[in-house]
């Protein structure tokens, strides 16, 4: 069974600082984290940042140069360093991973950005 935990959100002022976390189980070679979205109030789930299988980082728009993704092998855990945040990064961001076809999600971390 494979489980996503997610961590590191919370309540953060506008133009601040957080890091989530995406540590995956069982620690097996074939779960492939691919990345990070996120859900806003009233609105649908939407990529954030993904990781191909090479290491390559692709970004949506509205996070590029401010939002970094990066992953740590060894613990099968992805990162997701939020600078510069903004108040429309508010909403609930999940972790997604596949082994072979089949899609997982974590319980998602709540991020508040305040004014």
């Amino acid at each position: 069974q494979v489980q996503l935990v997610e961590s590191g959100g919370g309540l953060v002022q506008a133009g601040g600082s957080l890091r989530l976390s995406c540590a995956a189980s069982p620690t097996i070679f074939s779960i492939n984290i691919k990345g990070w979205y996120r859900q806003g109030p009233g609105k649908r789930r939407d990529v954030v940042a993904t990781l191909t299988r090479s290491g390559a980082a692709i970004y949506a728009d509205s996070v590029e140069g401010r939002f970094t993704i990066s992953r740590d092998n060894a613990n099968n855990t992805v990162y997701l360093q939020m600078n510069s945040i903004e108040l429309t990064d508010t909403g609930v961001y999940y972790c997604n991973a596949y082994v072979g076809d089949d899609a997982y999600w974590g319980q998602g971390t709540q991020v508040t950005v305040s004014s």
